[in-house]
């Protein structure tokens, strides 16, 4: 996988990665009730030649209990991106996860300044 091309990264605009992105927002923190990407989880996506999604992503706690409900979500999700035919969840602990990765959404939603 490290040797594949990458067709995108996370900085470089394009319609594909907005579409793997908005697809993300889907998935739903079942404790929170708040998508992943507004809590700061989403750390990179990268989609290689082969159609392989790698999300890099975090979670709020380590030995969070729904890690599986949450990593079946991303992959039921990006099945509705025609440009992924695989997707792979990679939990990353650094950086560190805490409430500033939020998104102003999120952080409202939640009651927190």
């Amino acid at each position: 996988m490290e040797n594949e091309a990458k067709l995108w990264e996370p900085e470089a605009a394009s319609e594909i990665y907005e579409r793997i992105m908005t697809a993300l927002e889907q998935v739903i923190d079942p404790e929170l009730g708040i998508d992943i990407v507004n809590l700061g989880l989403v750390y990179h996506a990268y989609l290689y030649e082969t159609g392989l999604c790698v999300v890099e992503m975090t979670l709020t706690t380590m030995g969070c209990p729904l890690v599986d409900v949450i990593t079946d979500d991303i992959i039921t999700a990006m099945k509705d991106i025609p440009e992924v035919t695989a997707t792979e969840v990679k939990l990353v602990w650094y950086p560190v996860w805490d409430p500033s990765k939020m998104s102003r959404y999120a952080r409202i939603a939640l009651g927190i300044r």
